[in-house]
């Protein structure tokens, strides 16, 4: 591959390439990365910023890990893909064991995908396959809750916030479901009933149509960056056992100790029926995702019209990408995630707080690996990201969140720099 130039390479950027939630061409300022090393990102022009956000948060050993790195060579030399149609290999099962082992018990069974957003999709078909299996085929929507965010794909995009989210230009083309409204009662709020209100009774009215209820646990990502009740979990669990109605957790942002336990459901002790993970699932290293099923679900789908569950990616399990995983997933095993994922939200608690007397803030909240300044007016992107990285450090903001979400092994020195670089921006009114 030949290195271009920098103005060179931003000239091309520029024509040819249309980047993630930018226009074409984009006005916007785009910074080039040369190398990634640990929590660092080095761009093209020299700097090295502090990395807060592991690339999309899934990142969490840093990056050009050793173990992840070698795991990636070792299975390239045995074959770095195969098909997955009538063929299996030796990265995909151990993962899948791996998977079974760590997620809630009922959890048995692992179709591999190959992005979150494919997860949602999938989970969503085998919901709407099952009940068809069982003689329901009128089971085929869906309820979820505002404010939550669950991809860009078109069932997923169906289930996010119709009205405040990323997708509400595709309104009417979605295929409409049911929206309660979001839990209000904060992570460590004391319960009350009437917060689930809406959930429970969309499922009294609706659950002979509601194939099943997907949401977030504990943590609504994209949608907003809110955390709720973990009792809210509890419920809806037991209100979709009451009403016959499957319950979907998408773990894909939480999944792997970001909110401090290894899935955000064990804050309720909940199992769902049907779980995506995804993200940091190879640390970072390169796109995977599962959706997991009870046997309940799984053993169906052979008796049913079709025989098979009808979805088979092209890259599904992708041998490369499996045995990444499996060596991400041993890193957290063999290391101590929980302390280090502590010791960060107990440094974000500290010096994330100055920002609450900030006349442009409206809240600071902080859970696990997880830090969040929200404000009054929507960030100006054309201002506030030039000024991160001329203080050294890499945030993405978005709408009125300014927050950050940095890898596992962040030490606190480091975490400093984006800390107070928060503290600096929020001061001055970024909006």
């Amino acid at each position: 591959m030949e290195f271009l130039p920098t103005d060179r390479l931003m000239d091309l950027d520029r024509q040819h390439v249309w980047h993630p939630y930018a226009p074409m061409p984009n006005p916007r300022p785009t910074f080039p990365v040369r190398s990634a090393q640990g929590v660092y990102l080095e761009l093209e022009t020299g700097e090295r910023l502090v990395d807060g956000m592991s690339s999309w948060w899934t990142c969490i050993h840093g990056y050009n890990h050793p173990q992840l790195n070698q795991a990636a060579l070792d299975q390239m030399g045995r074959m770095s893909h195969v098909m997955f149609g009538g063929l299996t290999h030796q990265p995909a099962v151990q993962l899948a064991h791996k998977l079974v082992e760590l997620t809630p018990a009922p959890l048995q069974h692992v179709f591999f995908c190959d992005s979150g957003s494919v997860a949602v999709e999938v989970a969503m078909k085998m919901a709407i396959q099952y009940w068809y299996n069982q003689g329901q085929p009128q089971k085929q929507h869906f309820l979820t809750i505002r404010n939550g965010y669950h991809g860009d794909t078109f069932a997923a995009m169906a289930v996010c916030d119709p009205v405040n989210g990323m997708h509400h230009l595709f309104r009417n083309s979605l295929v409409e479901q049911y929206f309660a409204d979001a839990p209000q009662i904060p992570f460590e709020g004391d319960w009350q009933e009437a917060d689930i209100a809406s959930f429970a009774a969309i499922l009294e009215t609706h659950h002979q149509d509601l194939a099943a209820a997907i949401f977030e646990p504990v943590v609504q990502g994209a949608g907003g960056m809110r955390f709720y009740s973990p009792q809210y979990v509890k419920r809806a669990r037991e209100l979709c056992d009451q009403y016959g109605v499957l319950l979907i957790l998408d773990e894909i942002a939480t999944g792997f100790g970001r909110t401090g336990k290894r899935f955000a459901c064990d804050y309720a002790s909940v199992a769902p029926d049907l779980m995506c993970v995804g993200k940091a699932l190879t640390g970072g290293f390169m796109s995977l995702a599962a959706t997991l099923a009870t046997t309940e679900i799984s053993q169906t789908f052979a008796q049913g019209e079709a025989g098979v569950f009808m979805h088979g990616p092209t890259f599904m399990a992708n041998p490369l990408a499996c045995a990444v995983a499996l060596a991400s997933l041993d890193i957290l095993d063999s290391g101590d995630w929980v302390g280090q994922v502590h010791r960060i939200e107990a440094q974000l608690r500290q010096e994330l707080a100055p920002c609450q007397d900030f006349s442009a803030v409206q809240d600071v909240r902080v859970l696990g690996a997880i830090g969040v300044v929200e404000l009054h007016q929507p960030v100006d992107m054309a201002v506030v990201q030039p000024q991160f990285v001329q203080q050294g450090v890499w945030l993405r903001p978005f709408g009125r969140l300014i927050y950050t979400m940095p890898p596992y092994t962040i030490e606190p020195d480091q975490l400093r720099r984006i800390t107070e670089a928060i503290v600096t921006v929020t001061r001055q009114d970024p909006g």
